[in-house]
Parts: C-alpha cells; structure tokens; sequence
C-alpha cells in the first residue's frame, strides 16, 4: 500500500460522500447529490518556509474533517482510492464537534 506524504504547506484528504438525503429526509438520486466539499486529513506536510527560513506551523491534523472549496484542490487516486490535495490555504474551515 502507498502512502501519500505532502511537502511544505500541503494536506491529503480522503474526501467525504455527498450526502444520500436531505435534512427533511427526502432520498437524494445521484445526479442531485452535490460534490462533496468535506473530506478527512490524512496527512499534512510540515509547513511553509517562512521568510526566516524556519517552518510555519500547519493548524491541522490527521483525522481533522475540514471543508474546502468546491474546485480547489488536485484529485489523486492511489491504490483504488480517491484523495484530494491541496494547500492550507484552500481549506475553509475545520468542523469542530
């Protein structure tokens, strides 16, 4: 199994299913489901180099879900699976709770 290891500011998510029904409880049919937009960090690289030359901190970690825009990102498949990466700075919030 490969193992995905971001550099500098970079995380991989594995990205969450779209969700099969409304809050109402209405079944969604497939081509009704939005894109999904949340997804699991799996792995975070160890920060940008700051103008110093010392790393900046990255404020996520494995297992953190997160929401993220609907196009940022680059989708990658390894081993069968479907991960995201992208840049901290595309990752708009972290889901608390």
């Amino acid at each position: 199994m490969a193992s995905l290891r971001p550099l500098d500011d970079r995380v991989v998510l594995k990205v969450l299913d779209a969700e099969e029904k409304t809050a109402g409880g209405i079944l969604l049919p497939d081509t009704a489901k939005e894109k999904p937009q949340r997804g699991k960090v799996t792995a975070v690289g160890a920060g940008k180099l700051g103008k110093d030359g010392a790393r900046l901190k990255i404020d996520l970690a494995k297992g953190d879900i997160v929401l993220f825009g609907k196009y940022a990102g680059s989708d990658v498949k390894v081993d069968g699976e479907d991960y995201k990466i992208l840049r901290e700075s595309e990752i708009l919030a972290k889901v608390e709770g």
